[in-house]
């Protein structure tokens, strides 16, 4: 990483704040026991009123964080909004605590019917229901209700602050003039915000450069991870001269996005050959018997809420794979559902 990139990640400024161009701040924010270990949160001071670019979850050391991060950027007493780049409680946890009187909270089309609980409570019901059926068993699902993030570190939702934004919208902050790219994949409302005039483009989880964004399966969201290919391709047509991740270190965008690109092919491989090797297996099953960047020495010893991420990674690749026409789902027992090569 060259000395003007790794500057951005400068430990020993304040509450490691860094000014990355004049008035746009790079903000830390720990995510305590969470293996994403920190959210990069991206302030933009205007005149008139400042932008903040995603929260942090709604505990205590994200919110002491935030709060010395606008201190040291200078921008404490700023009037504020705030940019949602997409539904995801580290990203959101914070939004109705911190925006400002008179502020907005904009979130991407596809995420915003999520600002409504009760859409929400239907959402998880409709979840629990749909991963039970592919084969979650009952006992790990209720363990993991209390302890999943996306469940219990959110927001406050029905607020009339919510706004939503669309594809090509334009967002002006004081000299910075941001255009809104919707990337659907990571999310269904993710959202990239592209600063052509200096060439940066904030990535948020679309694209990040040491790990790997989590692709899952949403109902409002059919095929997420062929929906997800076509928004890489999208951002890779842009100019970028630096990508700013929701998460750690940048890099350079374009092999990144290669990477990326060959580790779904590479996944997709495996998927199918699992289904090919086992047909009838639930998604559970496959994920089980799928490659992961876990430590643990074996499925039974996953964390039960990576073991839920890991199942819903793996109905993202078979629903690319029945989109294709290489893998179908079948009714097995008590209406769970069983995957099989296309054709037998």
């Amino acid at each position: 990483m060259n000395p003007a990139v790794q500057s951005l990640y400068d430990v020993h400024a304040p509450y490691g704040v860094v000014e990355i161009l004049p008035g746009i701040f790079r903000l830390p924010i720990p995510l305590p026991r969470n293996p994403l270990r920190e959210l990069n949160a991206y302030l933009i001071r205007g005149r008139e009123r400042s932008l903040l670019i995603d929260t942090g979850f709604r505990l205590p050391e994200c919110r002491q964080a935030l709060q010395e991060g606008l201190r040291a950027a200078g921008a404490e007493k700023d009037p504020l909004d705030v940019f949602l780049t997409h539904i995801h409680t580290d990203h959101t946890g914070l939004a109705s605590e911190v925006v400002r009187p008179g502020g907005a909270l904009y979130l991407g089309e596809g995420d915003f019917p999520f600002t409504h609980q009760a859409y929400e409570d239907a959402y998880w019901a409709g979840i629990d229901q749909r991963f039970l059926r592919e084969g979650f068993p009952v006992e790990e699902l209720k363990a993991t209700r209390g302890t999943n993030p996306a469940r219990n570190l959110g927001p406050t939702l029905d607020l009339p602050n919510y706004r939503m934004v669309k594809d090509g919208e334009v967002l002006t902050v004081g000299d910075y003039t941001l255009r809104v790219i919707a990337t659907p994949g990571h999310t269904p409302g993710q959202l990239c915000l592209w600063l052509e005039a200096a060439g940066i483009l904030f990535t948020a989880d679309h694209v990040l450069f040491d790990i790997t964004p989590n692709i899952t399966m949403w109902p409002n969201l059919p095929n997420a991870l062929g929906r997800y290919l076509e928004s890489l391709e999208k951002v890779r047509a842009l100019p970028v001269k630096l990508a700013l991740p929701g998460h750690r270190h940048t890099g350079d965008l374009e092999a990144r996005i290669q990477a990326l690109f060959t580790h779904h092919r590479n996944r997709v491989g495996e998927t199918l050959a699992i289904v090919q090797r086992e047909p009838g297996l639930t998604a559970y099953q496959v994920a089980s018997r799928m490659t992961w960047d876990i430590k643990a020495d074996s499925w039974e010893a996953f964390p039960l809420n990576q073991k839920w991420f890991a199942t819903g990674e793996a109905l993202a690749h078979l629903e690319y794979l029945m989109e294709a026409g290489q893998v179908a789902r079948e009714a097995g027992p008590e209406g769970s559902a069983r995957y099989v090569p296309q054709g037998k």
